[in-house]
């Protein structure tokens, strides 16, 4: 096994959480809250707790795929189709799974498996741009 691009980790991680940011806030805002039945953004103490554990949930992705990635050396065009398989076949049917059976909205669906999408293509463009 290969030494975990841990540069890559972190900024991978940076990169698909701005992407989260971006997408909540100036993108989908009013409609993603619509859809979950959400006002205004948690604040203060709460605020903090939500985003400390995004950071971490999508360290967590992001070291699994660097650690993939430190195992089998995968030529750049590999490394990408690898992150947005991850989205598009373990991610995106997960969340899809979750919301058939909570009858939420296509709507919905699109949002947050978008998210998904572009984050891990935002993941993949950092190791073939770190790598």
């Amino acid at each position: 096994m290969g030494v975990v691009n841990w540069l890559a980790v972190s900024a991978g991680t940076l990169a698909f959480f701005m992407i989260g940011a971006v997408w909540y806030g100036m993108l989908f805002s009013v409609p993603w809250q619509r859809e979950v039945g959400v006002g205004a953004a948690p604040r203060g103490a709460a605020m903090v707790r939500v985003m400390a554990l995004t950071l971490l949930c999508e360290f967590l992705v992001v070291s699994t795929l660097g650690h993939l990635f430190a195992r089998t050396h995968p030529a750049p065009h590999v490394v990408m189709m690898m992150a947005l398989g991850f989205a598009l076949t373990v991610m995106a049917p997960a969340i899809g799974i979750n919301y058939l059976h909570q009858r939420k909205s296509l709507t919905l669906f699109l949002i947050d498996a978008g998210h998904f999408v572009v984050g891990m293509a935002a993941v993949g463009a950092v190791f073939i741009a770190l790598g």
